[in-house]
């Protein structure tokens, strides 16, 4: 997996990349086959914003945050992203189960 996090106005410190690349160790966890990842951590006036592109195979799934605090809003963005990827991968199942089951249903 190659882990690209960029920031717009703000530095990316060390205690802020481990932060991200642990919250997104958690997420990613559900998925094999994750190319990239790509965040970007931006401040405009008084909201921290997050946001992640995770390229898997087949698509590629975007989600933006935006909070008061920095970390709270790479929370935010972790939480999106757990829950687009379980949907995600639920349909990948399902459509694989489906598959099957027309196979089956056209030998027979």
């Amino acid at each position: 997996m190659n882990l690209n996090i960029t920031g717009r106005h703000v530095e990316v410190t060390p205690a802020i990349r481990d932060y991200v690349s642990s919250k997104l160790d958690r997420v990613i966890r559900h998925f094999d086959n994750v190319t990239s990842v790509a965040v970007i951590l931006s401040v405009e006036k008084l909201k921290q914003k997050a946001e992640v592109t995770v390229h898997v195979r087949g698509k590629d799934i975007f989600v933006e945050s935006d909070d008061a605090d920095l970390y709270a809003a790479v929370d935010s963005m972790a939480d999106k992203l757990d829950r687009q990827m379980q949907k995600h991968k639920q349909k990948q199942s399902d459509h694989n189960h489906e598959a099957i089951k027309h196979q089956s249903a056209a030998e027979e």
